[in-house]
């Protein structure tokens, strides 16, 4: 556990009780201040009881009186569509609003530093899509390569239950537009952007808004190194705004679209190989073709993101491109299930928005697409490109019906649950077709989340194996 430093005595309350807000208690609990608890949900109150927290009713009018500040936990919104009415009431009434992130980069920190030959550091990975894989990936290349290193924010543990870091200790972090945008610290050593497409806009008030709360982890984290990837003109701007030349090399600068020979540091892949260049020349490559757990143009974005972190690190390519050899990828991301007669099988449940769902598609030659569910704004027809890959489109969800029109000309049948959809595309699959579990779509219409999709997918498919 991380303590929160610099709160011994305060009155601290903590909204929302999910994985994140518990673990904020109990951390401010063990850096001395006094944490009250709340949570719209009943039950999730009375898990927190259990625990031994105490709660507090923040829906009481003169509930922040008393109190000295608010941390929220992430998926509660702050400023649009509109306020919580609990955070609008602690805002009127002057209390500093935070998270658990806000909390750990103030906190990480510690005398003990001191006495360490080298100084723990943060990576902090953000973007649209391949975040998780990114920093899962870095993780999985350390441990491999015999460095202490903890995975935790959006994935893996909360930020605030890891272990203080020991000497040369690395933190590896995921962290989402709902984390950077409330976080009144962001102090990363290394920051990572993997790309931005439209998602999440009703939260942020629009793509401006969106790319604002990914761009605070650098214009306000500050990081010694930035890698950015600038396939998109978000990135490009970033890039731009970070560096002081074209031969700045604390910026490095990622593709997968186009070859960056400049006088900077830059990592891009083409044609599956991934070449690091430095001062207008080539100092190193891998080739990514047979990295069985990174298939697909978006995972070779991932891997050179991962790849440039690793450089900064001073760890030398040969260990790196081993050490991606031994990676397996991540559950619900492009996971290959199994394969029989030839025909493979991949859960790419966390696909819940179209850009990663075309990134799926364009990863396997021969596809039988499994897709559907909660659909966002803006629908599935920017898809279209891509369908010439689908030998057949398998609908899913309490729309399928709706979902199906959208799909225009492409190939498809109405299948509505999981286990149709699996059995369908496993009776009329061919060798050398992949079965795609991309939904484009959020999950809740038939699930609690994308895990539960993609474990329901995995269950399926195994009745066929």
């Amino acid at each position: 556990m991380i303590p929160v430093r610099g709160m011994d005595g305060a009155r601290v309350a903590v909204l929302g009780l999910g994985r994140s807000g518990k673990s904020t208690a109990r951390a401010l609990l063990a850096g001395g201040a006094e944490a009250l608890c709340w949570d719209d949900s009943a039950e999730a109150r009375a898990r927190a009881e259990a625990e031994g927290l105490t709660l507090y009713d923040l829906r009481r009018r003169e509930a922040c009186d008393g109190v000295d500040r608010l941390i929220v936990s992430p998926g509660i919104p702050h400023l649009y569509p509109e306020p919580n009415p609990l955070i609008a009431a602690a805002m009127a009434a002057g209390l500093p609003v935070d998270n658990d992130i806000g909390l750990f980069f103030r906190s990480l920190a510690t005398p003990d530093w001191d006495r360490f030959d080298v100084a723990p550091r943060v990576i902090a990975v953000t973007g649209s899509n391949g975040k998780s894989t990114t920093a899962a990936l870095i993780h999985h290349c350390l441990e491999v390569l015999g460095r202490e290193s903890q995975l935790a924010g959006n994935i893996g543990r909360g930020v605030l239950d890891i272990d203080p870091p020991g000497d040369g200790g690395l933190v590896v972090l995921e962290l989402s537009s709902y984390q950077t945008e409330l976080a009144r610290a962001l102090t990363p050593d290394v920051a990572v952007f993997t790309n931005l497409t439209p998602d999440h806009l009703d939260r942020h008030g629009g793509m401006g808004g969106y790319f604002a709360a990914k761009r605070r982890l650098f214009a306000e984290g500050g990081p010694d190194r930035a890698v950015i990837g600038i396939d998109e003109t978000e990135g490009q701007f970033l890039a731009n705004q970070l560096s002081e030349g074209a031969a700045d090399d604390r910026v490095i600068r990622v593709s997968v679209g186009q070859k960056l020979d400049g006088p900077g540091w830059a990592v891009f892949a083409r044609k599956g190989f991934l070449s690091e260049y430095r001062k207008g020349r080539q100092v190193s490559s891998v080739d990514l073709r047979e990295v069985a757990g990174l298939p697909g143009q978006h995972n070779h974005q991932n891997a050179c993101a991962a790849f440039a972190v690793l450089r900064t690190l001073g760890l030398p390519p040969k260990s790196i491109e081993e050490a991606f050899q031994a990676f397996t990828g991540l559950p619900h991301r492009s996971q290959l299930v199994g394969e029989k007669d030839g025909v493979r099988f991949v859960n790419d449940s966390k696909a819940t928005n179209v850009d990663a769902a075309a990134q799926a598609l364009r990863a396997f030659e021969r596809v039988r697409w499994i897709v559907g569910g909660q659909v966002k704004d803006g629908g599935l027809q920017s898809l279209a490109p891509h369908f010439g890959r689908v030998a057949k489109a398998y609908v899913i969800g309490r729309q399928a019906d709706e979902v199906a029109l959208m799909l225009g000309d492409c190939p498809l049948e109405v299948c509505t649950t999981m286990a149709e959809a699996v059995a369908r595309s496993v009776a009329e699959a061919d060798a050398g077709d992949t079965v795609l579990l991309a939904p484009a779509a959020a999950s809740f219409d038939q699930y609690d989340n994308f895990e539960q999709r993609g474990d329901d997918f995995v269950t399926e498919v195994t009745k066929h194996l």
